[in-house]
């Protein structure tokens, strides 16, 4: 095994070997004309060598069975607690030791950084700040290697053990690799950006600074200098100096402490013209090179020299358009720094600490002095967000513009200013704060463009079905009934059966099926009945009598052929028994079955669906999923069977080109692509032989709600109907109304 490599034996393409972090490092060492201090990267093979040697898996494993909610706030830190303190308890493996310690000699013996890089990392449209440990100035081998398994203990931080839940990362396909880099001795540091974060700009660099170690820009402790340049001119066109530069981060010689700023430096610039100029240059010289916009971090150290210690491609602006500010007229009542555009009303909920984010109910406005990442499960409920410290590059900020929340950061007073239940209204775009719910009206208006291709939402919380009901959208292209399954009743069907609780199982199911249908009546409503794979089951309640240990579950016992096996069946009439108590009440609600393989899975399913009483008829539908190739080839014979298809992207996608959907590395490198020219083909097949027969033909799968230009394409195509996320509609009803005025002129 390699445990270890230096920077410039790393390139950008390493990603699963040493992430993100390690793998950017090495890519600037050694291709970019950028000064980065010098390191070596812990391999991913270090990290499971360690779990491995310690036989640490079966123990975290155990602990994060216990997580039946990501927003279960208490049992998340509970067994955040529990892992870290297994995975501390473990001894570095000798020959691994050996190695660490032979290459901290090679850099110098010195002080350093020890840097956590998860293989999962910066993804594009996934990069919440603060994700692992970082420690900083540290000296000695015992002391690298303590810190080093720390980090491998901060993969399992109450906030990562979210954000894998939240974007569906694998626990077991994310390893971790510690970045031991050559300590900076920061005079000043900061962030900079290759676009306005504000609004999107792509023809300014900002750059934030502040006095000693960067870290306190990054959790929001202090309101950084400002600093914009014009990437054309390279001329400084705009400086905010902050006043609230107080306090720092500094180095010691026992690690790192806080220390007051001197009354003369706090309101005095930390960078001159000069510094900016080449820190601008850095920038372009790393946009040029990654082709995309850059997050980067960077120091400048007592003698004046300055370093890049880490870049990232920026995840929130770089496939979207510059925003459009929307002018709001109220009394304004505080005042801070534009950090996340658009405009939030809500009641004020003050966290002082983190025992009080409980208490943050969806449609708040968020205040606090300055949020971190173990606030993230609150600030995704969050209407607005308000900060006392921090610049347009703290985490308040970052995080804000990752789930389109507006911010205002930097305000110094809101949490003395604004009082608990006050109602305000957040002005992200201008960075000011408003009494009352100003603009409310305003944003609850959209345009009602009519498109003959019907527009529906994919849709599985039951919870914000009214909410979502009300917009301007033809009915609900994709009910997930597997999150049902996973969220409310948490229980393997099978188990259920054992114990003689079928009953728990159809109410509940019944419950939350009826909530859509009975919100969207008389649009339809099309459920998609489970899809739930193998490892997916094992993780409910008795889940592990039941079901099998698959190595792919992606492609193993799922959809169909689970309906039809006998081991399984039993659970999937429980289904159809809620599915035909709704419809006596509802007769909007129609089926649509999950990774048909075969016409023989089609034929089985339909003889169940008749014995339950579900027979396929003019106003009860069956629609199938287009997602397996066969599925194209084979459309005039599935045609037989259903009233349509839907296509979902990925899986199609998937299967087309032979890229597993949950690679980082393949994604990474741009493999995975819904607009690949043989699935665009696939997709252009299939419309036409449906036609050809009678049948529809919709998409349900991200493609749309991600690609204005792949919606194009579809309404050039003729497809019926185009189902996308709950905050794409009304953008995808414009763009397709226009694709379709487009056609008629060509006509």
């Amino acid at each position: 095994m390699n445990y270890l490599k230096f920077f410039d034996e790393i390139r950008k393409t390493d990603v699963a070997i040493v992430g993100g972090k390690s793998a950017n490092l090495g890519e600037m060492t050694s291709q970019v004309m950028v000064p980065v201090p010098f390191g070596f990267a812990t391999t991913s093979d270090a990290y499971w060598g360690f779990i491995k040697k310690n036989k640490l898996w079966g123990k975290i494993e155990r602990e994060l069975r216990k997580i039946k909610k990501a927003n279960d706030t208490k049992t998340l830190e509970k067994v955040s607690r529990n892992i870290q303190k297994i995975i501390k308890s473990g001894k570095m493996p000798e020959k691994m030791q050996e190695e660490i310690k032979k290459a901290y000699k090679q850099i110098g013996s010195g002080y350093v950084s020890v840097r956590s890089s998860a293989t999962a990392e910066d993804l594009p449209g996934a990069s919440f700040a603060g994700q692992q440990e970082t420690y900083l100035n540290i000296k000695g081998e015992k002391k690298v290697i303590k810190k080093i398994i720390e980090c491998y203990a901060s993969l399992f931080t109450t906030r990562s053990i979210f954000y894998r839940i939240q974007k569906g990362f694998s626990h077991e396909k994310v390893a971790l690799s510690a970045a031991i880099q050559k300590m900076v001795n920061s005079k000043v540091s900061g962030v900079m950006f290759t676009l306005d974060v504000r609004n999107g700009d792509k023809s300014k660099i900002i750059i934030e600074g502040s006095w000693g170690l960067g870290e306190y820009i990054v959790q929001g402790t202090v309101t950084p200098d400002d600093y914009f340049v014009d990437k054309k001119t390279m001329k400084i066109i705009n400086k905010k100096i902050s006043k609230e530069k107080k306090i720092m981060l500094v180095p010691t010689l026992k690690g790192v402490e806080e220390k007051k700023v001197p009354k003369k430096l706090q309101s005095s610039p930390v960078l001159t013209d000069d510094d900016i100029k080449k820190l601008a240059h850095y920038a372009l010289e790393l946009e040029k090179h990654y082709k995309t916009p850059q997050d980067i971090e960077w120091a400048k150290n007592e003698k004046g020299h300055l370093f890049i210690l880490q870049t990232r491609p920026e995840t929130v602006w770089s496939g979207k358009k510059q925003a459009k500010v929307k002018e709001l007229k109220g009394k304004v009542i505080l005042k801070g720094l534009a950090a996340s555009p658009g405009f939030g009303t809500g009641v004020v909920k003050i966290i002082r600490n983190l025992n009080d984010i409980d208490k943050i109910r969806t449609g708040d406005i968020l205040v606090t002095k300055m949020t971190n990442p173990d606030m993230v499960p609150a600030m995704k409920k969050a209407e607005g967000i308000i900060t006392n410290e921090g610049g347009v590059t703290s985490h308040a900020a970052i995080v804000s513009r990752e789930l389109g929340i507006p911010c205002v950061t930097g305000t110094e007073k809101a949490t003395r200013i604004l009082k608990e239940k006050q109602l305000v209204t957040v002005d992200g775009s201008e960075g000011v704060i408003y009494e009352g719910a100003v603009g409310e009206k305003k944003k609850q208006k959209y345009k009602n463009y009519k498109t003959k291709t019907k527009i529906y939402v994919n849709l599985g919380i039951p919870e914000i079905a009214d909410k979502i009901a009300k917009k301007h959208v033809d009915g609900v292209g994709l009910m997930r009934e597997e999150f049902i399954i996973a969220t409310y009743i948490k229980k393997h069907p099978l188990w259920l059966i054992q114990q003689g609780k079928e009953k728990e199982f159809v109410d509940k199911l019944a419950k939350g099926i009826e909530k859509v249908t009975k919100d969207f009546k008389p649009r339809p409503v099309i459920l998609r009945l489970s899809d739930l794979k193998t490892n997916e089951y094992r993780d409910l309640e008795g889940g592990k009598n039941f079901e099998p240990v698959e190595d792919n579950p992606m492609i193993g016992w799922r959809g169909c052929s689970r309906y039809i096996h006998p081991d399984y069946e039993p659970a999937f009439r429980l289904e159809l028994q809620a599915i035909k108590r709704v419809r006596k009440k509802y007769k909007n609600l129609h089926i649509m079955l999950p990774f048909v393989r075969s016409i023989n899975e089609v034929k089985k399913v339909t003889e169940i669906l008749e014995e339950e009483g579900l027979k396929r008829t003019k106003n009860f539908k069956l629609y199938l999923m287009a997602e397996i190739p066969a599925n194209i080839l084979l459309a005039d014979l599935f045609s037989q069977y259903c009233d349509g298809f839907s296509i979902g992207s990925n899986d199609l996608t998937q299967l087309t080109l032979g890229v597993d959907r949950d690679s980082e590395l393949l994604a990474k490198m741009g493999e995975f692509d819904e607009q690949n020219l043989a699935v665009k083909r696939t997709i252009s097949h299939l419309i036409k032989t449906a036609h050809r027969y009678g049948k529809t033909v919709g998409i349900c799968g991200q493609a749309p709600s991600e690609y204005p230009e792949f919606t194009r394409f579809l309404v050039n195509k003729g497809i019926d109907t185009i189902s996308v996320n709950p905050d794409v509609i009304e953008k995808t009803r414009y763009i397709v109304h226009e694709a379709e005025k487009k056609i008629k002129k060509m006509n």
